[in-house]
């Protein structure tokens, strides 16, 4: 976990009840990270936590948008993320739990740093595919990438594979 202060909770002094927290996440946190597919961002995330005995509940809200490279291009795309997330924090010295969703810290804890959440929740919002709309790419790259289709396609085409095309065919 992170070794920075602006992402740690104190919760040993909260009595029970509800609190909320605001983080904004730019280029400087991303870059702890040294992910190259997270370029920058600026992603504001709410945290809602419910203070109990023996646990925290978390709501994280995120809105915002991260800088990634494009597909095709390989330039940089901003794509916009948002949505929701939950996390139960339990108090425990001897349970383990394997639910990526609850985390079980000693009972002695009185912090609890939320980098590491942060960072995933706002990670795994970015889209499988990351491609700029139609004629928003790069156009000496694009234009590389038409060129080397081109070439591709008017290369000679090996008479076996003709012939095993007309096979196939006929069947």
């Amino acid at each position: 976990m992170s070794q920075n202060d602006d992402t740690k909770i104190q919760f040993s002094g909260l009595k029970p009840g509800n609190y909320t927290f605001c983080f904004t996440l730019n280029g400087e946190f991303f870059e702890r990270w040294k992910n190259d597919e997270i370029r920058d961002g600026n992603v504001k995330i709410d945290v809602k936590m419910e203070r109990k005995e023996h646990l925290l509940m978390f709501t994280f809200l995120l809105k915002g948008e991260l800088t990634t490279m494009c597909d095709r291009c390989l330039g940089d795309l901003t794509v916009p993320v948002e949505g929701e997330e939950h996390l139960c924090v339990r108090f425990s010295d001897t349970e383990v739990c394997d639910d990526e969703d609850v985390v079980v810290l000693p009972e002695k804890a009185f912090e609890i740093d939320l980098a590491q959440w942060l960072y995933e929740y706002a990670a795994v919002r970015i889209p499988m595919q990351h491609i700029h709309p139609e004629g928003e790419c790069d156009p000496e790259v694009t234009r590389f990438i038409t060129d080397k289709e081109e070439e591709e396609k008017t290369e000679e085409i090996d008479p076996r594979w003709e012939a095993l095309k007309k096979v196939m065919n006929e069947e």
